[in-house]
């Protein structure tokens, strides 16, 4: 998600950052490592979201996206209720609207992605979307966008474009299947890219309008996001007719385990920000890659080229780059740890 991201990822790095001690006093931990071991396996659960829409062939993405956004709203509702937050305040109501059009949007986008290429190529690029938050902050936000935030978009770019391998320049070069015995090549849909790419727009823009909301308990953003999202992708699925049940048995089980991997992943990832700061978790997410690659070969048997396993390569090397300029903004000025990340301020 990432996510991917919401998208991944529901709830931005900065919001989750802004209320952590407000939302969880009580986490403490004399573990260092705690906060990197709960982004990790956020990336796991995440990453197993993306196995079962992939797996899931009888099913239309858009309704397995339904099904994952059940997930979120339901227990968001206790837990704004508990907290004693208003649902849809005023003053925030169009950004958070707006929030949850392109949240939704980028995750039905996402689960195309997954369904139609091969899995590490399409978690890769929807994966970078924290790099392309720096152009809309930009454009909406007036933030600083340096040659540090070029560099970083610049190598996610090449990692894109290898990892797509438009046909204009690389001709027609396919993936290889470990189940054959000869090599190969079969060029999956060019929609799958197209949806990728404009995911991970959308989850730029999302990044941004949780910027706008950082005032907000994460609860009624998740909730909202939760309700819209789902009349959103309802009334999808009645427009391509896809609202069907799933059928008996494995189907089903694997559904709710996509509702409660998102919901898992999504309080881990939330956790994991009460106990360290936004920038090592961000590094410690591109674990999400890894995860998308060894499924790839253990579940569906696709082995990655080389034009793969380098533009992913780049795409990470962009997120941690990025990762460490924050980390290292973040830390304070008097910092040791912060002079030795000086290379990372600079623009």
């Amino acid at each position: 998600m990432p996510e991917h991201l919401e998208l991944q990822q529901l709830v931005g790095g900065v919001l989750q950052s802004s209320v952590r001690r407000q939302t969880f006093p009580w986490a403490r931990c004399s573990c260092p490592y705690l906060g990197i071991i709960l982004a990790t396996i956020s990336s796991l659960f995440f990453s197993l979201c993306s196995v079962i829409v992939k797996g899931l062939v009888d099913i239309n993405p858009i309704e397995l996206a339904t099904f994952r956004f059940i997930g979120v709203l339901l227990p968001s509702i206790p837990i704004a209720i508990y907290k004693e937050e208003c649902f849809f305040p005023k003053g925030k109501r169009i950004i958070l609207v707006l929030r949850c059009f392109v949240g939704t949007t980028g995750l039905m986008l996402s689960f195309y992605a997954f369904r139609h290429m091969p899995l590490a190529d399409a978690s890769v690029i929807i994966f970078s979307t924290p790099v392309f938050v720096a152009i809309f902050a930009r454009l909406f936000l007036r933030e600083s966008c340096g040659m540090f935030n070029v560099l970083t978009i610049f190598l996610t770019l090449i990692g894109v474009v290898l990892i797509t391998r438009p046909p204009f320049l690389f001709g027609d070069i396919g993936t290889q299947s470990l189940a054959d015995e000869q090599i190969m090549e079969t060029n999956y849909d060019v929609w799958g890219p197209v949806a990728a790419l404009s995911s991970t727009l959308f989850g730029a823009n999302a990044y941004v309008l949780l910027r706008a909301l950082k005032g907000l308990h994460f609860s009624v953003i998740m909730t909202n996001f939760g309700a819209f999202a789902l009349i959103y992708t309802l009334i999808v699925c009645y427009y391509l007719g896809a609202l069907c049940w799933p059928l008996c048995g494995t189907d089903r089980l694997l559904v709710i385990a996509l509702a409660l991997f998102s919901f898992g992943g999504q309080i881990l990832l939330t956790l994991a920000l009460q106990y360290e700061q936004a920038g090592p978790v961000a590094i410690a997410r591109s674990a999400d890659i890894v995860f998308a690659f060894i499924w790839q070969i253990m579940f569906f048997r696709e082995a990655p080229n080389v034009y793969s396993v380098l533009g992913a390569l780049l795409v990470v090397s962009s997120v941690v780059l990025s990762g460490m300029r924050k980390w290292a903004l973040a830390l304070p000025r008097d910092s040791d740890l912060r002079k030795r990340l000086k290379c990372f301020i600079s623009e």
